[in-house]
């Protein structure tokens, strides 16, 4: 019973890293809401969904681009753009509020859009959606990557990862 209880304490306290490492190399783009504080300066602290544009109007720097871009480099360009001209030494902070969602379509019982939470894998993602229907092939799945839009969909397992606005499509089973 111990033995579970410590290996349980393991997995909770490397959860956390495992975001952490997630966040550092997500790419931010539509449907994401991130928050942008520049610390005691109230005008230019804020939260914002990303549209399609894959641009925000930020105060006293206009149009910035972020679609693509991690929350470090959008940090960096809004520190760069405040330093001098408006600022002495910002304090700036950008992070993720909520991700975009991602799909489920096909042989599921309830297909649709879901809420992402970073270490979510194929096997999490269809439990989400209600679990495989009676139709559906276990093997027969297909992840179309956000990153890669253009790419053609790739078969997955059920222990592949899954990001935000990643589409999983579960095949029909003819047997």
């Amino acid at each position: 019973m111990s033995r579970l209880l410590l290996i349980l304490f393991a997995f909770f306290l490397s959860a956390p890293v495992l975001a952490d490492e997630f966040d550092d190399n997500y790419k931010l783009g539509p449907g994401d809401l991130i928050l942008i504080e520049v610390y005691g300066e109230e005008e230019l602290t804020f939260e914002t969904l990303l549209g399609e544009s894959g641009s925000i109007d930020y105060p006293f720097l206009g149009r910035i681009p972020v679609k693509g871009r991690t929350t470090e480099q959008l940090r960096a360009s809004i520190d760069s753009g405040l330093r001098g001209d408006y600022l002495i030494d910002p304090n700036v902070h950008v992070r993720i509020l909520e991700y975009r969602q991602f799909f489920v379509n096909g042989e599921v019982k309830q297909p649709g859009g879901y809420p992402y939470q970073p270490g979510l894998t194929v096997n999490k993602a269809i439990a989400l959606a209600g679990g495989f229907s009676e139709r559906a092939s276990k093997s027969g799945i297909y992840l179309s990557s956000s990153d890669h839009p253009g790419r053609k969909p790739i078969k997955v397992g059920l222990n592949d990862r899954v990001k935000p606005g990643d589409i999983l499509v579960i095949d029909q089973s003819f047997f």
